[in-house]
């Protein structure tokens, strides 16, 4: 099997941090640029994106993805159709904000909410999410972008919505569009289905998967270790996007497994992360 993608990092690491040493960090690293997010480009105008995205273009390097708001009132599935509405208008905000940057795809969280999808019932939540999409594709579309909706965390008494692989295999089904994919996140899954159905996951969003967030922990809380530090079973990760042939940026969604007072990574850190990352890759690949 061969490796038919480059490695990216989340935006979040670098809130706050100067764009030249952002790219200097990526050329540094290896990495092929960075996941855009709302907080690394809190008020910049389309021009101002336009010009970030060329800087960034002229080193090599891209923002390929961009990840939506999540805060709790970003709940594109809300109950409450003013609370919806001004959700999906939010999106769509930053949708056209990823597109000035030149992203390819959007993550979208399926809810904000934490609430136990059996009590609340499955179907309620695709209703709202069909009357979402009904916005977000075209518009998604106009842009050439792909919303990528991300697999979830378990809630805190109980599945939520998209923390189960039949909600994703459900929304795929209902909303199949050429617009429309999934963005696994290894992390939530490890701790959604435990190691034994962890990679059903994989398996319920392959068909349609345009986006990837690389993160490990011990199956109990969503800790974004660094790939190799956990339990997540990356033989199996690495050889399923070869199958699938990936071939985009796959966000390593979490900091180099080291430490400094100050919270920063020196950028041989950053090179360590992406060096291990790829030797994970290389085991499963051989």
């Amino acid at each position: 099997m061969e490796q038919t993608w480059t490695w990216s990092t989340t935006g979040y690491n670098f809130v706050g941090m100067p764009h030249d040493e952002i790219i200097a960090t990526c050329t540094a690293a290896g990495l092929s640029g960075i996941e855009g997010a709302a907080e690394l480009f809190p008020d910049e105008t389309d021009a101002e994106l336009e010009q970030i995205a060329r800087r960034y273009r002229d080193a090599g390097l891209g923002i390929g993805s961009y990840h939506l708001p999540f805060k709790p009132d970003d709940d594109i599935v809300c109950l409450y159709e003013t609370t919806r509405r001004a959700a999906v208008d939010t999106m769509i905000s930053h949708m056209e904000r990823a597109a000035a940057l030149g992203a390819r795809v959007v993550i979208q969280h399926p809810s904000t909410n934490r609430f136990n999808v059996d009590l609340e019932g499955f179907d309620n939540y695709l209703g709202r999410l069909g009357r979402s999409l009904e916005a977000l594709l075209p518009r998604a579309a106009s842009l050439g972008l792909v919303i990528a909706i991300e697999n979830m965390l378990p809630g805190a008494d109980g599945p939520r919505v998209g923390s189960r692989p039949e909600h994703l295999s459900a929304i795929g089904e209902r909303f199949a569009d050429p617009n429309l994919g999934f963005c696994l996140d290894t992390g939530h899954a490890l701790v959604a289905g435990g190691p034994d159905d962890a990679g059903e996951f994989f398996r319920s969003m392959a068909p349609m998967l345009a986006a990837f967030h690389l993160a490990d922990n011990a199956g109990d809380r969503d800790s974004h270790l660094a790939p190799g530090r956990g339990l997540v079973d990356w033989d199996a990760i690495f050889a399923g996007m070869a199958a699938i042939g990936y071939a985009h940026p796959a966000c390593i969604e979490t900091p180099p497994f080291a430490h400094r007072r100050d919270g920063s990574f020196s950028r041989d850190a950053w090179k360590k992360l992406v060096a291990e990352t790829q030797a994970l890759a290389d085991h499963a690949l051989r």
